[in-house]
């Protein structure tokens, strides 16, 4: 089979305490899976593209939870390597209200995916006639397996005749910005469109200015064909207001969306899924691709779990601005 999209990089399941309890006052958990990468590839699956999704998984109940998510909303999880070895990582989402923030408790040390070796995966046959590759920072950060995977995974790609995207997606617990800028320094040359936020970009590798400025630098830096930034307000920890722009040859830049948050997590996984959508079908239409892109965050961020659970048409609603009535 060949897919339009195919991503790598690791789910984690996810405990999130009810009704903004901290960790250490819950007694009971909501159970669901997420990972960004997976997270592109279901949001993909649902705007009606063939997506299939890399990792490695322990085979036990955890494995099996993650599996069925990803197979649920369509995605192909063919080529995940399985083992009787290591574990699935975990994380605990501990949700805010302002003034305490939103925080993340991260528990996947020796995970299965942070094994995932170059050779356990035919990178050549698995990428033929696909159309785009995408996978974030995320991966790289796991492990030394994990960056060799990474870089072999892109290089194969690029070799394929893949389009390939990445999510800067940088995480402070994993790496300092000065590791994420030697490894993602000798990976951004295989990189087509590139992801990410201003503040990462800053971070990471230290280009400031407006953020049309940061992204050219980014693109002057690393031959890379697009940078699509998302821009971010906040005025409190359940409200906010989201946009984007994207650098390429020419410049788009997205009107602002006034968003009240249910769940923030997987929004910019959400983005990436929209503009990819967008930029595949619609020519490299980068105006496109922004719209899109804005209106799957935005209604990301209004459901619970990682995963953005909309449809085309809910996408193409939002453009057309349905009201907050109810629909009847």
């Amino acid at each position: 089979m060949t897919w339009d999209v195919v991503t790598l990089g690791e789910v984690m399941v996810r405990l999130t305490p009810p009704n903004f309890e901290r960790i250490e006052q819950a007694r009971t958990f909501q159970v669901t899976a997420g990972g960004a990468e997976l997270n592109v590839a279901v949001g993909l699956a649902r705007l009606g593209l063939r997506t299939a999704w890399v990792s490695k998984l322990t085979a036990n109940p955890l494995g099996r939870l993650i599996v069925n998510e990803a197979r649920a909303h369509g995605v192909d999880t063919s080529p995940v390597v399985w083992t009787d070895d290591h574990r699935i990582g975990v994380y605990f989402l501990e949700e805010g209200s302002s003034p305490r923030p939103s925080e993340i408790v991260y528990d996947r040390r020796g995970s299965a995916a942070s094994t995932l070796a170059p050779e356990e995966v035919d990178w050549p046959s698995l990428l033929c006639g696909v159309r785009a590759f995408h996978t974030s920072g995320i991966t790289p950060a796991l492990s030394d397996a994990c960056r060799r995977t990474t870089a072999a995974a892109l290089a194969a790609a690029r070799a394929a005749g893949c389009l390939t995207s990445f999510d800067l997606n940088y995480r402070g617990k994993l790496w300092t910005p000065a590791e994420a800028r030697g490894v993602l320094s000798e990976l951004l040359p295989h990189v087509d469109i590139l992801l990410g936020s201003p503040d990462t970009i800053e971070l990471v590798f230290g280009y400031g200015g407006t953020p049309e400025a940061a992204g050219e630098q980014m693109r002057r830096a690393f031959g890379l064909r697009v940078v699509a930034l998302t821009l971010r307000e906040a005025p409190t920890v359940l409200r906010c207001r989201l946009a984007s722009v994207a650098v390429g040859d020419t410049v788009a830049r997205g009107g602002w969306t006034e968003v009240e948050i249910v769940d923030r997590v997987g929004g910019g996984d959400a983005y990436t899924a929209g503009f990819l959508y967008a930029y595949l079908t619609g020519h490299g239409d980068l105006a496109r691709a922004v719209a899109y892109g804005d209106a799957l965050n935005a209604l990301k961020h209004t459901v619970r779990g990682d995963l953005p659970w909309f449809t085309l048409a809910d996408v193409g609603a939002q453009l057309t601005g349905r009201g907050t009535g109810i629909i009847r």
